[in-house]
């Protein structure tokens, strides 16, 4: 809660005081999406510091809408879980989503591009479901970016985990995706689609993997959101 806040009695003053200091919806976002541990946490705010993400977890402790627990078996590791109160704000973070979809500018959301949260948020809402059986492994290339920020790659397994590397994991590559970021951020949100891209996403590699790239991109669970704003 704010040092000095609103005094005011109204329960939109006082929720305000809980969940409008910086970073605390980003970070309710991640609680929401299902992020628990701290690590987990810090690749879904990735421009956050760890000092800041730990007060903000600690004041949503204390407002009782998360729950600290330590992990059984993992000595000083905990996990976050959102309580009662906290599961209660999943329709307010989507309706800020979506009213941020609607309503604010595409050149003004693309100018805010991250390739650590795009890729994160990537692997999270990926549909392994058109991806053949087994593991598939896609590698994604931004040109537009230095080296140590330009390769990702996605691991797929048809019924299990999906997995993010920012480090060649060893595996051979099913499917390359060349692009630039703001492109591919577009795709994500819903702005663009990859037919409409066009030559600025290059597909290398297994052609039916490619063809499907629409459907197992899985998409910003905002993206279906209808955009007022151009």
């Amino acid at each position: 809660m704010t040092q000095h806040g609103y005094k005011q009695f109204c329960p939109l003053s006082m929720a305000a005081e809980v969940l409008c200091t910086r970073w605390t919806m980003v970070l309710m976002r991640e609680l929401v999406a299902g992020s628990t541990r701290f690590n987990d946490l810090r690749r879904g705010v990735p421009k956050m510091s760890p000092t800041l993400l730990s007060q903000r977890l600690k004041e949503l402790e204390l407002a009782g809408i998360v729950e600290r627990r330590e992990v059984p078996g993992e000595k000083g590791i905990f996990d976050y879980r959102l309580t009662e109160a906290g599961r209660d704000l999943r329709p307010v973070v989507e309706a800020m989503g979506f009213w941020g979809q609607k309503w604010v500018e595409s050149r003004l959301s693309l100018k805010n591009l991250d390739p650590s949260l795009l890729m994160w948020d990537m692997r999270r809402n990926l549909n392994p479901s058109p991806l053949p059986e087994g593991r598939t492994v896609i590698q994604f290339l931004y040109q537009d970016l230095p080296a140590s920020k330009r390769s990702w790659w996605l691991i797929v397994e048809k019924h299990g985990e999906v997995d993010l590397c920012w480090y060649d994991p060893g595996f051979e590559v099913d499917l390359y995706v060349s692009t630039d970021l703001h492109t591919m951020t577009a795709i994500w949100m819903g702005v663009l689609t990859v037919e409409k891209a066009g030559v600025k996403v290059v597909l290398t590699g297994d052609k039916a993997i490619g063809r499907k790239m629409q459907s197992w991109l899985g998409l910003s669970p905002f993206a279906v959101e209808p955009k007022r704003a151009a």
